[in-house]
C-alpha cells in the first residue's frame, strides 16, 4: 500500500524553517518511526521532516471546511479524508473559534426568524435564531437554544446596536417585547428571503434536514457546524 507523506517543514535557501514561529531549526535526531526530526532554535519546538497522518495536512482545514459546507456528515468526512471522528470533531470546534462574527452594517434591514432541530433525540428540542440582512441576504448573527427571550435577545441586541433602521419578524409574540415599535414590522411575506434561508440551510446541512437519520448529539458541534457554514 502506497504510503502517504505530508511534509510540515518549510525550507529557504536550503535552510530548514519552524511553520510556528518562522525561525531557523536545527536537526535533532530521528523519531521512533526512524524519520528526520528538526529543532526550532527559538520556540524549541520539534517537528518531524514527514508525516504520514493525514490529519496533518496543511489542506486539511480547507477541506473540511469544504465539505462541511456542502452537508457532507462527519463520518462521510471522516471517511473522505481518512481521519479519525474524533479528530474530525476537535479540529471543526478547533476551525470554528478561529472564524470571527462578521461586522454589522449601520442603518440596514433585517430579517429574524428561528428554526427548530433537536439535539441526541427528538424530544430534546432547540431552536436556531438567526437576523439576516435584507439587502445582501448575509446572516449576521445567530444564537442556539430554547425558543426564549434570552435566546432571542442575543440576536435583537447585536442588530439593535448597530442601529437598525428596520427589524422584521412573524408574529411571535417573544418579539413584540425585544423589539422597540418604531423599528419592528410584522408585514405580510416580510420574511420571505429569511424563511428561502431556511430551506437552504435544511438542504446543504443533512443534520437539520426534518426527516434524517443525521442529527446533532452535541450543542457545541451544532454551534461550530453553523458558524462555518455562515461565515467561513
Amino acid at each position: 500500500m502506497e504510503e502517504n507523506v505530508t511534509t510540515c517543514i518549510k525550507r529557504v535557501g536550503g535552510a530548514e524553517i519552524c511553520s510556528f514561529c518562522g525561525n531557523s531549526m536545527i536537526k535533532h535526531g530521528k523519531s521512533s518511526a526512524n524519520k528526520n526530526r528538526f529543532k526550532c532554535k527559538l520556540c524549541n519546538r520539534t517537528q518531524v521532516e514527514n508525516y504520514t497522518y493525514k490529519a496533518y495536512s496543511s489542506s486539511l482545514n480547507c477541506n473540511i471546511i469544504l465539505l462541511t459546507k456542502e452537508g457532507v456528515g462527519i463520518r462521510s468526512i471522516s471517511r473522505l479524508l481518512k481521519i479519525s471522528t474524533t479528530t474530525l470533531l476537535s479540529r471543526i470546534v478547533l476551525i470554528a473559534k478561529k472564524i470571527q462574527q462578521p461586522i454589522i452594517s449601520k442603518g440596514k434591514t433585517y430579517e429574524v426568524d428561528e428554526m427548530r432541530t433537536y439535539i441526541k433525540r427528538k424530544d430534546k428540542l432547540i431552536w436556531i435564531a438567526y437576523a439576516l440582512e435584507q439587502e445582501t441576504k448575509k446572516v449576521v448573527s445567530f444564537n442556539v437554544g430554547r425558543r426564549t427571550n434570552k435566546t432571542l435577545s442575543k440576536v435583537i441586541t447585536s442588530i439593535e446596536l448597530s442601529e437598525a433602521k428596520k427589524i422584521v419578524t412573524d408574529k411571535l409574540k417573544n418579539y413584540k417585547y425585544l423589539i422597540k415599535k418604531e423599528i419592528h414590522s410584522t408585514k405580510y411575506r416580510g420574511i420571505n428571503h429569511i424563511e428561502r434561508k431556511n430551506l437552504s440551510i435544511r438542504t446543504h446541512l443533512k443534520r437539520l434536514n426534518r426527516r434524517t437519520i443525521c442529527f446533532s448529539r452535541s450543542l457545541i458541534v451544532l454551534n461550530a457546524i453553523l458558524k462555518i457554514y455562515f461565515w467561513s
